[in-house]
């Protein structure tokens, strides 16, 4: 009797988890595009991955790689996107297992990341490139056999995550259980305890529609997978930034929040003396800039893609 009775308790129990993981995808929707311009798909080892695109396609072409956190996507640059298509071709992808772009459940890893940074990137003709925190360091990785001709960085990384926890990954994959724990993570709540905590230095510049958006994002099906292997290490690279940067033949800018704690100012100043590239450093910013100060960093990405260009 008292077998069959938690028994029955944990059914109602996995069943209660069950509808509420289904009610908040329901309520997250179909997601639209996060910026404006055309929407396109790249088809990429079976994944339909989507990318905006937007200004004349006879300009240099500007490609912007959004950084990886659970609600990650090309929005992240949605504030400097449509005025930089005045004077580039723009193009801005979700990465696969992000945004708009499909998410089936593998264990994602940056190789896997580095691999189709090297594919997208190779189908623009000696693209510049802006990368943000950790995606910095798969562009990083695979620049030098690219053509890219230019890189930004904003606040780039090759650790944001702890060493791998292979139980940590597995946990949040597991169905029901995981989806759960995600659907935490991710929460309203948390997105906005994570944007004061380190992303933004002043979260007024982060609206109720965009922190609506994220939650969206983040609650879409199989949302969790790709950042299952984020928050358990598996996403951190190998690359090694200052060298590697170093020895590039390209020009590099770094671009740091003087605030930034995640990925510290002083990092900032160190990598930047290592790999000899210039530093752009922006007050009252964290980890990002070109949304807290967009009128600026669009300003200071023209002056930086203009120096020393043919």
């Amino acid at each position: 009797m008292k077998l069959s009775r938690a028994v029955g308790i944990t059914a109602v129990g996995l069943g209660s988890v069950a509808l509420v993981n289904r009610t908040l995808r329901e309520r997250a929707g179909e997601l639209d595009a996060a910026l404006p311009g055309d929407q396109h798909t790249y088809r990429w080892r079976g994944m339909d991955v989507a990318y905006t695109e937007a200004g004349d396609q006879s300009n240099p072409d500007l490609v912007f790689l959004h950084g990886i956190n659970a609600a990650g996507s090309s929005g992240e640059f949605r504030d400097v996107f449509g005025e930089l298509a005045e004077d580039y071709h723009v193009v801005a992808p979700d990465l696969p297992g992000f945004g708009r772009s499909d998410r089936p459940p593998l264990r994602y890893s940056a190789a896997l990341y580095e691999d189709f940074v090297d594919d997208f990137l190779a189908e623009f003709d000696s693209p510049m490139v802006v990368a943000s925190s950790l995606t910095s360091a798969y562009v990083t990785a695979v620049a030098a056999e690219s053509d890219i001709s230019r890189l930004l960085l904003v606040c780039p990384t090759s650790k944001a995550g702890p060493e791998p926890n292979q139980a940590l990954r597995e946990l949040v994959r597991s169905p029901l259980v995981g989806e759960a724990l995600f659907n935490g993570l991710s929460s309203k709540p948390s997105i906005r305890y994570f944007n004061a905590d380190h992303g933004y230095y002043d979260t007024s510049a982060v609206s109720d529609e965009w922190m609506d958006y994220e939650w969206r994002t983040s609650h879409q099906q199989n949302a969790r997978f790709a950042p299952a292997s984020f928050i358990s290490g598996y996403l951190n690279s190998n690359v090694d930034l200052a060298a590697t940067l170093g020895n590039l033949d390209i020009p590099v800018t770094l671009v740091w929040g003087r605030e930034a704690d995640i990925v510290p100012l002083s990092e900032g100043r160190e990598l930047a003396d290592e790999a000899d590239a210039r530093l752009v450093v922006f007050d009252d910013a964290k980890l990002l800039p070109h949304v807290e100060h967009a009128e600026a960093f669009v300003e200071t990405l023209r002056q930086e893609l203009a120096v020393d260009a043919s």
